[in-house]
């Protein structure tokens, strides 16, 4: 009861004596300050339909107008402009036109766009302007300054890769992740860094054991939301943030926005605005034609491996499992053929997994067998089709799945297997697909009538079964 009702005073020792934090950095252009409403509407419209709201509960804030160049929001900072210059891009994705002017108002942004839309560079960039505009030097810090939780390790070096690729001035990071160099991870941290991009099982054990100090995080990003709640990260996220100060800059992206991605929200944003391109609803990405095949079980491999035969020299293809041993097993049997396979589970050893995607990556092999691990953040630009094997365990799976081609602007096909063991997502498939205007196969559209009659019959037994209940006196 005493802690309870001093709850604030010891919140106001916790974090007593910590340095300011700046957040605003934002110098909008003329260009973009003169956008009519129309002109922001129809851009907005244009480019996946981005729509933007404030989740502030009192007064509304104003939407920041969106930037169409890259000149509008880095102009004054040289250094990122020449990186932007030297790697090649054209202009903005539509999350970046939107989530940059938003971040570098020091605003709390929750970004919902599917995965291979430039979410990365959409928090790393105001990240790095960020960290590098404190009003006090990284060495009177005291610890790392800026905060990436990812779900997956491939994600987590994926974004590190991204840091070290827009290297700026001098900014350190680091990849803390489980079934890494433990020992090597710690020596980096302690010696000092900038950035820390980590799943949240390794950084909880690096935190509980006094390794890192996060009381001077000032920028926190958790990235894939959705994957990490999926995976049932939720207690070592809150675990980790007890430990990161109240007053930081927050941003959470996100491939899709179901209820728990809204409690998550609301429990460690403060005041965001949220941008989402595309819709809410789950769709799949319209770049991708999807082609869905009911069949008995027993037939799946020999279609397969039709399938593969069908291949042709410069096709690149996921093939999704649900089990770690059917990817095993799926990846000798084409092994024992003689053709080139490589695989990606949670079983294999760190270093294997890493080879696995940079033999896919470099195209060294064609084929990635792969369990749900390889259906989020996995940024290969080339592949051209995802065949999955099984149906996975929910519908969001699927959507993320099918999200792994059709990247960058390419299109994609997805060939998905469906048994009478995957009737109960029968109906959901078939609204993803009425959505996407694809082929709706009619066996798909009987599997999910004859699912509807099965559950309302066991709700009539259940009736049946339920005794009666004497009427009380």
């Amino acid at each position: 009861a005493s802690l309870r009702e001093n709850r604030a005073k010891y919140e106001s020792m916790k974090w007593a004596g910590l340095p300011p934090i700046e957040k605003n950095f934002y110098k909008e252009s003329a260009r973009t300050a003169s956008m009519s409403q129309e002109e922001v509407e129809l851009w907005r419209k244009e480019n996946n339909n981005i729509t933007c709201d404030d989740l502030k509960e009192d007064e509304k804030r104003c939407i920041p107008n969106p930037v169409c160049k890259f000149e509008d929001v880095f102009e004054h900072y040289p250094d990122i402009m020449a990186n932007i210059r030297k790697v090649g891009f054209q202009k903005p994705t539509p999350i970046q036109s939107q989530a940059w002017p938003i971040i570098l108002q020091g605003i709390d942004l929750i970004g919902i766009a599917q995965t291979g839309t430039g979410k990365t560079l959409a928090y790393l960039m105001p990240g790095f302007i960020h960290l590098t505009s404190q009003p006090i030097s990284k060495d009177q810090r005291g610890g790392p300054g800026m905060l990436v939780l990812a779900p997956t390790r491939e994600l987590a070096l994926q974004v590190e890769a991204e840091c070290s690729k827009y290297a700026y001035k001098g900014i350190k990071s680091i990849c803390v992740y489980g079934g890494g160099d433990r020992k090597g991870q710690i020596d980096m941290v302690t010696k000092g860094v900038d950035i820390v991009i980590a799943t949240p099982g390794r950084l909880n054990d690096l935190q509980m054991n006094n390794f890192i100090n996060l009381k001077s995080i000032t920028y926190l990003v958790l990235d894939e939301a959705d994957r990490m709640l999926d995976m049932g990260f939720e207690p070592q996220i809150m675990k980790i943030l007890i430990d990161v100060r109240p007053d930081r800059q927050t941003v959470m992206t996100s491939a899709t926005w179901p209820d728990g991605v809204r409690r998550l929200a609301k429990s460690y944003l403060k005041n965001p605005m949220i941008v989402y391109v595309g819709t809410l609803d789950l769709a799949a990405v319209s770049t991708v034609q999807q082609k869905v095949i009911v069949i008995p079980e027993e037939e799946k491999r020999a279609f397969m491996h039709s399938f593969i035969k069908s291949m042709k020299p410069n096709d690149k293809v996921i093939i999704f499992v649900g089990k770690k041993l059917t990817a095993d097993d799926l990846a000798s049997d084409f092994g024992i053929q003689g053709i080139p396979v490589q695989s990606l589970h949670g079983n294999r050893e760190q270093c294997d997994r890493e080879q696995a995607l940079d033999d896919f990556k470099k195209g060294k092999v064609r084929i990635l067998v792969a369990t749900d691990l390889a259906s989020r953040g996995l940024d290969v630009h080339d592949i051209t089709h995802v065949f999955n094997f099984d149906f996975p365990r929910n519908i969001e799976e699927y959507v993320h799945r099918v999200g792994r081609t059709g990247r960058a602007g390419r299109s994609g096909e997805a060939v998905t297997l469906v048994t009478s063991n995957d009737w109960r997502f029968a109906s959901e498939l078939a609204d993803i697909l009425e959505r996407a205007n694809q082929v709706i196969p009619d066996e798909l559209i009987a599997m999910a009538e004859r699912y509807k009659q099965s559950q309302m019959r066991k709700e009539n037994e259940k009736d049946i079964q339920r005794p009666w209940r004497k009427p009380s006196k």
